[in-house]
């Protein structure tokens, strides 16, 4: 989702809403999530990055580490070295919404089997329709 998206809302509870999707996409998204997981712990360089979430391409690599340096929840940081040398590392927004996820995934740990159960059930059921 990008920013014209919500350019002509079809109703005033989608106009209120919508930045609040936006936001929540990136910071949820498959990619970010991760990233984010690996920055709250030190400072990590874009090689490091690539070589812990698994499946990321370079480009989107590249991608989300802009947008969420644009969101203001990674800092980078360029030293004056040769080559030079990039870290990112998570702000204090970042910090605080891994508490935040920490507490999504507990939330999930616990519900897990449940959430299991209800998927077969649901599955059992619309196979037998």
């Amino acid at each position: 989702m990008n920013d014209d998206d919500c350019v002509l809302p079809k109703s005033d509870v989608q106009a209120e809403a919508c930045p609040i999707v936006q936001i929540i996409d990136r910071v949820a998204g498959k990619w970010s999530v991760s990233i984010l997981v690996a920055a709250i712990r030190k400072p990590v360089r874009y090689t490091e990055l690539e070589r812990s979430v698994p499946g990321i391409s370079r480009r989107m690599l590249t991608l989300t580490l802009r947008n969420l340096e644009r969101d203001g929840l990674l800092e980078r940081t360029v030293y004056p070295t040769v080559p030079p040398k990039v870290e990112y590392s998570a702000t204090p927004s970042a910090r605080e919404l891994y508490g935040h996820l920490t507490g999504l995934l507990d939330w999930a740990e616990r519900h897990q089997p449940e959430i299991i159960e209800a998927r077969k059930a649901y599955d059992e059921q619309a196979l037998a329709a």
